[in-house]
């Protein structure tokens, strides 16, 4: 599937919202974009339209669930191989040196010049865009909610994953227990509560620094992407979705920093 290309924006791109649901989207692997200067750093074109340098049709259910809710979508407009912005930095995997069995020799000893540069031209402006949008929404109510799209693929290490969807949460399930019980009543679908990856994993950056660190309602959303690989499927599954979380959004009671965070 051929999603949009962000390579016009540097860093991010804000797809603005006009209702009145306090509710940020955010994708942290919306592109597989490499700025030339970086020379695929050394990867093969053929691999850089798989999942090591994205996160297949996520960004498109982003834009999809902010179209159809009318709030703001917070797009990372370069590939994870860059720098990955949902890693603390000074995590390994966020210049990965290795993905999936794949070498990234542009990340192979890479300096700390170079990460300090590449962080300062891709990372912060990406989270400063999503710290500003959340402070914006501040205006619709108190806490307002981020919701992090990601996608997965259908096997991993020679192991199938059955789940259409997981929903990743750690402290706060105000949105992922609902949502998780939303989407089970529907038959059929497999959903994943903290599966395939959970949301108490370390490297769960964005949702952990922006939302748990100030008591915001969050939630970690995951799809498979062989389900969301065409616009017909972007559509269908961003439509189930925005269904299940239509009720819970909606709820007032909802936008409140968690107990005991702030």
């Amino acid at each position: 599937m051929e999603t949009t290309i962000y390579k016009d924006y540097q860093t991010h791109v804000l797809l603005p919202g006009e209702g009145d649901i306090p509710v940020l989207f955010v994708c942290d692997h919306a592109s597989n974009h490499i700025p030339d200067e970086l020379d695929n750093l050394g990867v093969q074109d053929a691999y850089m339209n798989e999942h090591i340098a994205w996160d297949i049709g996520a960004a498109d259910v982003a834009s999809e669930l902010g179209r159809l809710f009318l709030a703001p979508v917070v797009l990372a407009t370069h590939s994870r191989l860059v720098v990955d912005c949902n890693r603390n930095l000074d995590d390994p995997t966020a210049f990965p040196a290795v993905s999936d069995c794949i070498d990234v020799p542009g990340n192979t000893n890479i300096s700390k010049t170079e990460r300090e540069s590449r962080a300062n031209a891709f990372y912060w402006p990406y989270h400063h865009a999503v710290r500003d949008e959340l402070r914006r929404l501040e205006g619709l109510a108190a806490a307002p909610a981020l919701i992090g799209v990601h996608s997965f693929t259908p096997a991993m290490d020679g192991s199938s994953r059955p789940w259409h969807i997981g929903a990743l949460w750690d402290k706060d399930d105000r949105i992922a227990g609902p949502l998780i019980a939303n989407l089970s009543a529907l038959e059929g679908l497999v959903v994943g509560d903290n599966e395939p990856y959970s949301g108490r994993h370390p490297a769960d950056f964005t949702l952990d620094h922006h939302a748990e660190a100030e008591g915001l309602p969050h939630l970690g959303i995951e799809v498979r992407q062989d389900l969301i690989d065409t616009p017909e499927g972007v559509k269908k599954w961003a439509g189930i979705l925005a269904k299940a979380l239509t009720p819970i959004l909606k709820d007032r009671n909802l936008y409140t920093h968690r107990a005991g965070v702030l």
